[in-house]
């Protein structure tokens, strides 16, 4: 186990090594805001772990706790905005541990997805992301009022890449954007990461013959799942080996759920959406960063934490 002072410390300077790395603070004029951008970044992911009930349960801690640390500590709702502020810079430094610990070295990635409730799906009315978030379903939430997430994961378990969508996206349509966005980077949608060195693996509701023989032809993608029900089924011993690759990512939305409390938040912005999501994936694989470091299995999150 590690000690609470310990993981945020750790976690700090890996952050601020980044931000000096990538995000050198530019002169602006005014009075300079009360947490630097390491700080903020730094608490952001720190506030995703399951301990703390919501947001403002986690300030209410850090304003208990964590004078010490960061004696300048503002309101909450300045916080609120640092955080909307540099939301881009958490998903930069998660793709950095992606590149850190060679997680695209592998002969495979598995793609799948999973709903995120943002509202009880028996509410009436809009709600604060109508228009945005809108009924879906899962197997793992059943139905929902939120987005869809997809997750590219190697067989550690380290996000790759991650995209969301409404709820009620089709996954094959989904898919193909988010390959094409890995082979055509853009700035706003970073969160794809960049594509796979080996195979895409997935379940049959990405199966497309003419998606896939397409992905083959221009970028090179190799996807194996297998066919709808509606065509020749694979040998058992086949489909048996699929789904036990395919397990890692089962087992990576679960952490997501159980540890970073994906199904929980109640956002009333996309904005504040975004930047809680990108830490949460990130949070992850900084877990993932720190068992490796200490010689732990990769995916020990339960008793990562002397609480």
């Amino acid at each position: 186990m590690i000690d609470v002072d310990t993981f945020l410390t750790t976690l700090y300077v890996q952050v601020d090594d980044f931000c000096k790395a990538q995000y050198p603070c530019p002169t602006t004029p005014g009075r300079p805001a009360a947490l630097t951008m390491s700080a903020v970044v730094t608490l952001s992911l720190f506030s995703q772990w399951y301990c703390f009930r919501s947001q403002r349960d986690f300030y209410r801690w850090a304003q208990r706790y964590l004078h010490t640390a960061f004696p300048n500590l503002p309101d909450r709702a300045e916080y609120n905005r640092l955080v909307r502020k540099y939301h881009d810079v958490p998903i930069a430094f998660g793709l950095d541990l992606v590149r850190q610990m060679g997680a695209r070295n592998t002969p495979y990635e598995v793609l799948d997805t999973s709903g995120v409730p943002v509202r009880n799906v028996k509410r009436r009315g809009w709600g604060w992301l109508a228009g945005m978030a809108n009924i879906g379903w899962c197997t793992r939430v059943g139905w929902f009022n939120g987005f869809r997430l997809l997750i590219s994961v190697n067989p550690e378990g380290v996000i790759t890449g991650y995209g969301f969508a409404s709820g009620s996206a089709k996954e094959q349509p989904f898919s193909d954007d988010f390959i094409t966005l890995r082979q055509h980077p853009t700035q706003p949608l970073a969160s794809v990461g960049q594509p796979a060195r080996g195979a895409y693996i997935a379940d049959q509701g990405f199966a497309s013959q003419k998606r896939h023989a397409r992905w083959r032809a221009e970028y090179g993608v190799e996807m194996i799942c297998e066919p709808q029900t509606n065509r020749p089924r694979w040998p058992k011993p086949l489909r048996v080996w699929l789904h036990g690759l395919r397990q890692i990512v089962e087992t990576a939305f679960e952490k997501l759920y159980t540890f970073f409390r994906l199904d929980r938040e109640r956002p009333h912005a996309l904005s504040g959406f975004q930047a809680d999501l990108g830490a949460k994936i990130t949070l992850h694989n900084f877990c993932i960063w720190l068992n490796k470091q200490f010689g732990r299995p990769a995916l020990a999150f339960a008793d990562l934490l002397d609480w």
